[in-house]
């Protein structure tokens, strides 16, 4: 794969769901709808919609942060929380750099420091709930889009730049994107072959409070469960794949070692639950 252009011009004035943190070419007005609040996996505010322009969350004082997250992974966040409050990361590799579950909000000393750190060559994500600013970045840095064929739709910023994928997806090398399911049908996991390999799952797989379980959602904000042939897809689409590490669409929680075997172990405990098997419950 090419090597990404140096970013250059200006980051557009897009629009920005407050509440989940889907993207909106710019325009005049504010969108009317947001289909990703509207699906029952999201949910809609009391008193509707709400959209801000990049620009006026910045005059609000939002900012993107930057965090270490594992030797060749740096993690990119925005202050204060926005949209599903989660942080993205980029994988740098000696073939070009992928920008994963990027947020939905970024700006120019975000832009600085990616180019100083490789650019970007591929941005992908978990799932819909994370697209983010995908289009802006792949803009600013003639960068791929690699969604999932299943879920492309969603994408809410119409893009040439757009590059469908099923199954498995391997961009970069040692970066493999797998498709799971689950939580959406193009919902995928990002597997880094480093040392003994890592998976970053957004919420396709949740890490739990205290980082000593996963579970698996359907809706994490409407509390609703995934069916047990749902989380058997998970587990068999990620069997092939040797990981030690599993981080979530947070900059916490993390399972920092024995995460292969502990995902297999508590899919089945979140089975037997989901089947009514309630250990020392009456």
């Amino acid at each position: 794969m090419a090597t990404p252009s140096p970013a250059s011009g200006e980051i557009g004035d897009y629009w920005i769901c407050r509440t989940c943190g889907a993207n909106r070419a710019p325009s005049d007005t504010a969108p009317a709808d947001c289909p990703i609040c509207e699906d029952d996996r999201q949910w809609v505010p009391r008193d509707g919609h709400h959209w801000a322009t990049r620009g006026e969350l910045a005059a609000e004082g939002y900012r993107t942060v930057f965090r270490p997250v594992e030797e060749s992974v740096v993690g990119i966040g925005v202050e204060p929380g926005l949209g599903v409050g989660h942080r993205g990361v980029l994988v740098r590799t000696g073939g070009g750099n992928l920008l994963w579950d990027p947020p939905g909000f970024l700006d120019q000393d975000a832009v600085a420091e990616v180019e100083r750190l490789g650019g970007v060559a591929v941005v992908a994500s978990s799932h819909p709930h994370m697209y983010g600013s995908a289009v802006e970045w792949a803009d600013l840095f003639e960068a791929e889009i690699a969604l999932p064929e299943a879920d492309a739709h969603w994408l809410q910023r119409p893009s040439d730049r757009v590059r469908t994928w099923s199954g498995e997806y391997r961009p970069l090398p040692g970066l493999a994107v797998v498709q799971t399911g689950g939580h959406f049908p193009g919902s995928a996991v990002l597997h880094v072959d480093e040392g003994p390999g890592a998976l970053f799952v957004g919420d396709t797989v949740m890490v739990t409070p205290g980082g000593h379980h996963v579970t698996f959602l359907y809706s994490a904000p409407n509390r609703l469960p995934l069916p047990e042939r749902l989380v058997r897809r998970v587990v068999s689409a990620v069997e092939p794949l040797e990981f030690d590490r599993i981080h979530g669409g947070w900059w916490e929680p993390r399972i920092e070692a024995g995460a292969k075997e502990l995902l297999v172990r508590d899919a089945e405990r979140y089975i037997r639950f989901l089947n009514g098997d309630l250990p020392d419950y009456d």
